[in-house]
Protein backbone atom coordinates (compact mmCIF):
# COMPACT_ATOMS: atom_id res chain seq x y z
CA UNK A 1 0.00 0.00 0.00
CA UNK A 2 1.67 3.13 -1.29
CA UNK A 3 -0.38 6.01 -0.09
CA UNK A 4 -1.86 7.07 3.22
CA UNK A 5 -4.13 10.06 3.18
CA UNK A 6 -6.15 11.97 5.79
CA UNK A 7 -9.79 12.17 5.79
CA UNK A 8 -11.24 14.04 3.01
CA UNK A 9 -8.28 14.68 1.42
CA UNK A 10 -8.06 11.64 -0.95
CA UNK A 11 -7.58 12.89 -4.51
CA UNK A 12 -10.38 12.15 -7.40
CA UNK A 13 -10.09 9.10 -8.97
CA UNK A 14 -10.52 6.98 -5.96
CA UNK A 15 -13.19 5.88 -3.80
CA UNK A 16 -14.34 3.46 -1.24
CA UNK A 17 -16.45 0.84 -1.74
CA UNK A 18 -19.45 2.29 -0.86
CA UNK A 19 -18.72 5.35 -3.04
CA UNK A 20 -18.48 2.73 -5.39
CA UNK A 21 -21.69 0.65 -5.04
CA UNK A 22 -23.15 4.36 -5.45
CA UNK A 23 -21.95 4.42 -8.49
CA UNK A 24 -22.97 0.94 -9.30
CA UNK A 25 -19.71 -0.13 -9.26
CA UNK A 26 -17.64 -3.13 -7.38
CA UNK A 27 -13.77 -3.26 -6.92
CA UNK A 28 -13.74 -5.89 -8.85
CA UNK A 29 -10.66 -8.03 -7.90
CA UNK A 30 -8.50 -4.88 -8.16
CA UNK A 31 -5.92 -4.00 -4.88
CA UNK A 32 -5.90 -1.75 -2.61
CA UNK A 33 -4.16 1.34 -3.59
CA UNK A 34 -4.64 3.55 -0.51
CA UNK A 35 -6.36 4.22 2.63
CA UNK A 36 -7.78 7.00 4.23
CA UNK A 37 -7.35 7.41 8.12
CA UNK A 38 -9.30 9.56 10.41
CA UNK A 39 -7.25 10.51 13.38
CA UNK A 40 -9.56 9.90 17.01
CA UNK A 41 -8.33 10.53 20.50
CA UNK A 42 -7.56 7.04 22.49
CA UNK A 43 -8.65 5.59 19.77
CA UNK A 44 -6.96 3.64 16.88
CA UNK A 45 -7.25 5.34 13.77
CA UNK A 46 -10.96 4.77 11.79
CA UNK A 47 -9.37 3.27 8.48
CA UNK A 48 -10.76 3.62 4.81
CA UNK A 49 -9.70 2.00 1.71
CA UNK A 50 -9.49 3.46 -1.01
CA UNK A 51 -9.63 2.11 -4.99
CA UNK A 52 -9.44 3.40 -8.47
CA UNK A 53 -12.34 4.18 -9.91
CA UNK A 54 -11.38 3.80 -13.94
CA UNK A 55 -10.34 0.13 -12.64
CA UNK A 56 -13.73 -0.64 -11.29
CA UNK A 57 -16.03 -3.50 -13.04
CA UNK A 58 -19.99 -2.86 -12.81
CA UNK A 59 -22.18 -4.32 -10.25
CA UNK A 60 -23.44 -7.91 -11.24
CA UNK A 61 -27.23 -7.98 -12.04
CA UNK A 62 -29.63 -9.96 -9.72
CA UNK A 63 -30.00 -12.82 -10.80
CA UNK A 64 -33.78 -14.98 -10.25
CA UNK A 65 -31.87 -17.44 -8.43
CA UNK A 66 -29.42 -14.59 -5.94
CA UNK A 67 -33.05 -12.82 -5.40
CA UNK A 68 -34.79 -16.18 -4.27
CA UNK A 69 -32.10 -16.89 -1.95
CA UNK A 70 -31.69 -13.40 -0.01
CA UNK A 71 -35.83 -13.56 0.46
CA UNK A 72 -35.30 -16.96 1.77
CA UNK A 73 -32.51 -15.56 4.15
CA UNK A 74 -34.58 -12.27 5.40
CA UNK A 75 -37.50 -14.72 5.97
CA UNK A 76 -35.15 -17.17 8.10
CA UNK A 77 -34.09 -13.79 9.97
CA UNK A 78 -37.61 -12.56 10.47
CA UNK A 79 -38.99 -15.74 11.75
CA UNK A 80 -39.16 -16.32 14.90
CA UNK A 81 -37.98 -20.31 16.20
CA UNK A 82 -40.35 -20.13 19.14
CA UNK A 83 -43.76 -19.59 17.87
CA UNK A 84 -43.07 -19.83 14.01
CA UNK A 85 -44.04 -16.46 13.26
CA UNK A 86 -43.24 -13.92 10.53
CA UNK A 87 -43.12 -10.65 12.27
CA UNK A 88 -42.30 -8.86 9.67
CA UNK A 89 -39.03 -7.34 11.49
CA UNK A 90 -35.49 -9.24 11.54
CA UNK A 91 -36.04 -10.90 15.33
CA UNK A 92 -33.02 -9.45 17.47
CA UNK A 93 -30.08 -11.69 18.13
CA UNK A 94 -29.78 -10.65 21.95
CA UNK A 95 -33.12 -11.97 22.57
CA UNK A 96 -33.00 -15.14 20.22
CA UNK A 97 -37.02 -14.50 19.94
CA UNK A 98 -39.53 -12.09 18.75
CA UNK A 99 -40.24 -9.77 21.44
CA UNK A 100 -43.79 -11.36 22.12
CA UNK A 101 -42.38 -14.47 23.24
CA UNK A 102 -39.40 -13.26 24.99
CA UNK A 103 -42.17 -11.08 27.12
CA UNK A 104 -44.10 -14.20 28.21
CA UNK A 105 -40.85 -16.09 29.13
CA UNK A 106 -39.10 -13.49 31.31
CA UNK A 107 -40.23 -14.01 35.00
CA UNK A 108 -42.75 -10.66 36.19
CA UNK A 109 -40.57 -9.03 39.05
CA UNK A 110 -41.99 -9.38 42.25
CA UNK A 111 -42.77 -6.07 42.82
CA UNK A 112 -44.77 -5.26 39.28
CA UNK A 113 -48.32 -6.33 40.07
CA UNK A 114 -50.43 -6.30 36.69
CA UNK A 115 -54.75 -5.40 37.18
Amino acid sequence: MADVYRWHLAPDGLATRRQLRALGLRPGGQDVVAELRRPRRRKPPLVAYLYRVDHAKPVRPMTPGRAAALAAAMRARRTCPNCRTDMGYCIPRSLGMCVPCHDTDATTPTWRTTP
